[in-house]
């Protein structure tokens, strides 16, 4: 009598991978002026720490603070991090970052926007 010996291959689990978008779709500024001092903020930093390759500044980037998290996230106008390199970012992921969040951020009002602690931040 021969025993015939079946195995049943179960699909392994992959875990769900978590997109992060580079855009939230909301616009960068609500009129020139305050889009004038986003850039010139920005390149004012830029300009700043243009010889210390260990400051990325960035500006209206995506900032995910949480792996796996894609729902908790902020956009500022202006961002700097200290102890991470410059170069390209689709978005700034800070688990992939040494875990660096970044430690300067500027948000500049709109007319809309004129009271700090108004809810919307």
């Amino acid at each position: 009598m021969t025993t015939q010996l079946q195995t049943q291959l179960l699909p392994t689990q992959q875990p769900e991978k978590v997109l992060y978008p580079d855009s939230d779709g909301l616009p960068m500024s609500d009129n020139t002026r305050q889009f004038g001092w986003i850039v010139k903020l920005k390149e004012g930093c830029e300009a700043l720490f243009k010889d210390n390759p260990n400051v990325f500044v960035a500006g209206d980037l995506l900032w995910y603070p949480i792996e796996g998290d894609n729902k908790t996230k902020r956009a500022p106008d202006i961002m700097v991090v200290f102890g991470r390199p410059k170069g390209y970012r689709g978005s700034y992921q800070q688990w992939l970052e040494d875990n660096i969040a970044p430690q300067v951020v500027f948000e500049i009002l709109s007319p809309g926007k004129y009271a700090i602690g108004n809810g919307d931040e």
